[in-house]
């Protein structure tokens, strides 16, 4: 188990007057040797921490000074300290098999772990999921969890798993359920495989067995032009609108039998239907933003001034690879401390819209996926902002059906941008960067244009185009 490396410590901070420092390793807390960022917040939650350190090589011990519930005062550079726990599903639209040769050997890491879909809010199938797992998981209440559902036939699910085991792990999204936990499933739904009436068995399964699933979100497949699984193809409009009529049929089975809609189709389904999204009333609090449901209606909220604060923010796709913070488990970073995951940092780690060259004054375009500048550009023209471009960027490096913002690449931003004019403003959502880097390795240093980062929420984008600085008020 390698023991958790220091890469930022707040100034005045406990864990700064204690005189621990950027590269030391952390070896134990009162005496115990942390396996995750989960343990390691409860044991630094304490009063009076002992660390002991190891610093070139050297152990040293460190007597931290604090109140009871008071931050330590340092960032880890990980999250799990001991190993991933790695998938051992095979399932022929996992993503992780759609990536290009050649990316940085991390992002092509499958995990099955709980404590990073708790973390970070990934995905489990739970095919891997113990008797221990479950002690943790209720015991720490490690709430909530995500669960890959896909189907709720054994028979169905264990084959798009391509695991046996895929048959019976379900039962282990009941247990969590019994003990209180707050589950939210997802189904990849696949045309000819999990569609039409296996959908239909699949959300009756739902009700049935698990009707207390705080959400089961349907989002559309993603095939990139490096999938090898001759079968996989995108979802076409009928069939988009198919899940959109099952959606609003079920959603009105569940107010009945439960009193909340439960299921939800992600937005790309509207935009693939050609149809309008919801009322935001219809999201309920928009619980699973960061899977792609109410998206658009909360960055419209955000973006016309109706929302005060960013109500859901992505990190990025592959965050928890590339060590990105997860929020409430790492310490504040300083501006001091160095950049956030982003661009030079905020407190949060929040990356932070920064001039590169052009006045702010300048003709602005806003870099976005070809999914977003349908959304975005409608709310330009509400807005009377006709002196503002939408720069889409067809993603070329995935290919296929791929559009989301999320994973545009700096490959296909530096070819837009070299097609674009000079001197002008180029907001980039900070979306697409994990580390400060793009998925292809490489950074917004390399683009042709100067690019601002900013955070990918409506109220950023309002902010930025009104010229104030990202930390100001509302």
């Amino acid at each position: 188990m390698a023991a958790p490396l220091v890469v930022a410590v707040a100034p005045g901070s406990p864990a700064a007057r204690a005189g621990v420092a950027v590269g030391d390793e952390i070896v134990t807390l009162n005496g115990r040797a942390p396996r995750d960022v989960i343990e390691y917040r409860v044991l630094t939650d304490e009063a009076d921490v002992d660390v002991a350190l190891l610093r070139g090589g050297v152990e040293v011990e460190v007597a931290v000074r604090k109140r009871a519930g008071e931050p330590l005062g340092v960032e880890v550079q990980s999250a799990l300290f001991d190993q991933v726990r790695t998938c051992d599903n095979h399932c022929e639209f996992c993503f992780i098999y759609q990536l290009p040769p050649g990316l940085r050997k991390s992002l092509y890491t499958k995990d099955d772990d709980y404590r990073l879909s708790f973390l970070y809010g990934n995905y489990t199938t739970l095919t891997r999921f113990t008797e221990a797992d479950l002690e943790r998981v209720v015991t720490e209440r490690l709430s909530p969890l995500n669960v890959s559902i896909h189907a709720t036939d054994p028979d169905v699910r264990a084959r798009m798993l391509r695991n046996r085991r895929g048959a019976t792990s379900l039962r282990w999204l009941r247990a969590l359920l019994d003990h209180g936990i707050e589950v939210h499933g997802q189904v990849v739904v696949c045309p000819g495989v999990n569609d039409g009436d296996v959908l239909e068995d699949t959300l009756a399964g739902v009700l049935d067995r698990y009707p207390e699933l705080a959400t089961c979100c349907l989002v559309p497949l993603g095939v990139s032009r490096h999938s090898r699984e001759a079968t996989l193809r995108p979802h076409t409009p009928a069939e988009a609108a198919a899940v959109l009529d099952a959606t609003e049929r079920w959603q009105a089975t569940f107010l009945e039998a439960v009193g909340r809609r439960v299921v939800f189709a992600a937005d790309e389904y509207h935009l693939l239907a050609d149809r309008p999204f919801p009322p935001a009333e219809c999201y309920e609090g928009f619980p699973m933003h960061e899977d792609g449901i109410g998206m658009a209606r909360a960055f419209e909220a955000e973006l016309l001034g109706e929302a005060d604060h960013g109500i859901g923010v992505q990190p990025g796709f592959f965050a928890w690879v590339d060590g990105a913070p997860a929020a409430g488990y790492r310490a504040p970073r300083a501006a001091a401390c160095g950049p956030g995951p982003g661009g030079p940092g905020e407190p949060d780690g929040r990356s932070v819209a920064v001039a590169l060259g052009p006045r702010r004054d300048a003709p602005v375009g806003i870099l976005t996926g070809e999914y977003g500048a349908r959304v975005i550009a409608p709310l330009l023209a509400r807005l009377g902002r006709d002196d503002v471009r939408v720069v889409p960027v067809r993603n070329e490096f995935f290919g296929g059906n791929i559009a989301v913002t999320g994973l545009l690449v700096g490959e296909d931003l530096a070819r837009t941008l070299a097609g674009e004019p000079e001197g002008h403003r180029y907001l980039l959502p900070d979306v697409c960067l994990s580390g400060g880097r793009f998925l292809d390795g490489t950074t917004p240093a390399d683009l042709p244009r100067p690019v601002e980062v900013i955070p990918t929420d409506g109220i950023s984008l309002r902010r930025a185009l009104a010229g104030r600085a990202l930390g100001s008020g509302g």
